[in-house]
């Protein structure tokens, strides 16, 4: 079940997530529900896989918004460093960090299920 405690010891950093809704911890929890369903999730491995490194960046970028609005750290970090890389049309193996966003992202599907 989601819960501030259970968001706290999956690593995100949920005073600042409050902080930036205001205070508001419900608004918060809210909007944390939401993520899983982030068609980016999809979308970004298979515009990495294509080749088409512009709309991965795009894809990328948009996630990293959300997740560090949210301050949902454990995703956040493979997904800034796959920004990144896509800003400066890196051709490189992005699987680890596609791996590492996958996981996390598990964890908290998990979470708010």
């Amino acid at each position: 079940m989601l819960s501030v405690d259970a968001l706290r010891e999956f690593g995100a950093n949920v005073e600042e997530g409050i902080a930036r809704c205001a205070g508001k911890e419900e608004l918060y929890l809210k909007l944390v529900k939401r993520i899983p369903d982030d068609k980016g999730f999809e979308a970004l491995p298979d515009a990495i896989a294509s080749g088409d490194l512009g709309s991965a960046f795009e894809y990328a970028h948009g996630l990293k918004g959300v997740l560090a609005n949210l301050s949902l750290t454990p995703i956040l970090k493979p997904v800034e460093r796959i920004t990144e890389s896509l800003r400066n049309r890196e051709d490189r193996d992005y699987s680890g960090d596609l791996s590492d966003m996958a996981d996390a992202k598990r964890r908290l599907d998990e979470l708010c299920a």
